[in-house]
């Protein structure tokens, strides 16, 4: 790793070449994992557009990798700094996450392998050091992921939805995670405001302490059921609120409040309990009769998959990069899909909420966005990211994330250009990479 604090000019990213109609034609297979191979369509030879993605695809290496310092949460796996991989071929993929030290320890691994066999290098990252890696790690391995996502977008021409499927809905409903109405609004007109403006649902949370006084679930349970009250009565008989318990109960204060709040009819209650202790949930599903948005504070699919076996909530909150990007949250998400759990992803960095925008498109069931904000903000670092307007996300056709970055706006603090092998990998005869 070294340090580099004169970062070149702004660049947008984004690979120019062929359009998403060129290569809809020609290109009839996308594999999902390892290397995209394109098949010919109604010609008896490759015509110079397949002959063409052809060789970009076939010798395509990753270059570097480097880290930059965004406008970030102070937490760790909220991380919203700016990760880019970059190839032998003038291809470079946007990510969002991680730390410096995490992210380069994992792109060691990276460099000079191609970075379309995507699953390869996934379970490469993984399987590389002695322990699995922790929800900090898995977060910078799904920034890189991201990243290699975004390349295999941008060599297709494809916005990222095509590879999966493509969409099953044309725009995301969302809720605001704090929505800030007009001042000095009631309650009750901020709920109402939130609805007209095409949001789907009100969000509020367990009410805290005033100042620096303690926390007393008592009093947060009687203030929390007065203002769920005019909640309810401002988004009116139709429309939609939730609340998010942010885990300050003690379980049984949880239950109490959550059967109070029962009558009110709440669209779901998030992290009613820690989530330490999975084994709780049980107890809390037997006892609560509101549908439950659990999971992010979770990572891959292995720490929480009992919830999801067991039908102990009604909609996942994992998101990405944090479950470990693209690769990981798709396969989770066909894990909900076969238990009926509906996608409410936890709001994250701009980049990766673009590319959810992308993957929650494809889900078949049921899906509601978390917008950061209430309205459209400007991202200084990012000329263009995801499109949002009306209380929607909406889906869009640029190729790759579709993601546009300034490096001027952001700082260059680390870059990896030298490979460094992990632990020894043992491969199965077919190539596989398996346990050492």
């Amino acid at each position: 790793m070294s340090i580099n604090k004169n970062p070149e000019g702004k660049n947008t990213g984004t690979q120019k070449g062929h359009t998403r109609r060129q290569f809809m034609g020609s290109i009839a297979t996308i594999g999902l994992g390892g290397l995209a191979i394109p098949s010919i369509s109604n010609a008896t030879a490759a015509t110079p557009l397949v002959e063409k993605a052809n060789d970009i695809m076939r010798d395509l290496k990753i270059t570097r990798i480097r880290w930059y310092k965004a406008p970030s949460s102070p937490m760790t796996n909220q991380s919203m700094h700016v990760v880019t991989v970059e190839t032998d071929k003038g291809i470079t993929g946007i990510g969002e996450g991680g730390t410096a030290s995490l992210v380069s320890e994992l792109a060691q691994l990276l460099i000079g392998e191609n970075p379309l066999r995507i699953e390869h290098l996934w379970q490469l990252m993984y399987r590389s050091y002695f322990y699995p890696p922790g929800r900090e790690k898995i977060h910078a391995l799904g920034a890189l992921d991201l990243a290699l996502w975004d390349i295999k977008g941008k060599v297709l021409g494809l916005p990222l939805y095509e590879l999966f499927g493509s969409k099953v809905r044309n725009y995301l409903e969302c809720y605001p995670t704090g929505f800030r109405g007009a001042p000095g609004a009631s309650l009750k007109d901020n709920a109402k405001a939130c609805m007209d403006q095409g949001f789907r649902a009100f969000r509020t949370d367990a009410s805290g302490p005033r100042g620096d006084a303690p926390f007393t679930p008592k009093e947060s349970i009687i203030e929390t059921v007065k203002k769920c009250e005019q909640i309810r009565e401002g988004v009116g008989p139709t429309g939609d609120w939730c609340i998010d318990f942010h885990t300050r109960l003690d379980m049984m204060d949880a239950v109490t409040l959550a059967n109070l709040l029962e009558p009110l009819r709440p669209m779901y209650i998030e992290d009613p309990i820690r989530s330490e202790n999975k084994k709780q949930y049980e107890m809390v599903r037997e006892k609560i009769n509101v549908p439950l948005a659990v999971g992010e504070h979770y990572g891959d699919k292995w720490d929480f998959n009992e919830l999801i076996e067991a039908d102990l909530f009604d909609h996942s909150r994992v998101t990405i990069p944090n479950c470990g990007g693209v690769s990981e949250f798709m396969k989770i998400s066909a894990l909900c899909e076969m238990h009926y759990v509906g996608l409410i992803p936890h709001f994250t960095g701009p980049i990766a909420t673009s590319a959810l925008v992308h993957v929650c498109s494809t889900y078949p069931g049921p899906v509601l966005m978390e917008a950061q904000s209430s309205v459209k903000r400007d991202i200084p670092h990012l000329p263009q990211h995801f499109d949002f307007r009306e209380g929607k996300m909406w889906t869009n056709e640029r190729p790759g994330i579709g993601v546009e970055v300034d490096f001027k706006q952001i700082e260059l603090v680390a870059e990896v250009t030298e490979k460094k092998e992990g632990l020894p990998i043992y491969k199965r005869p077919d190539g596989s990479i398996t346990n050492w």
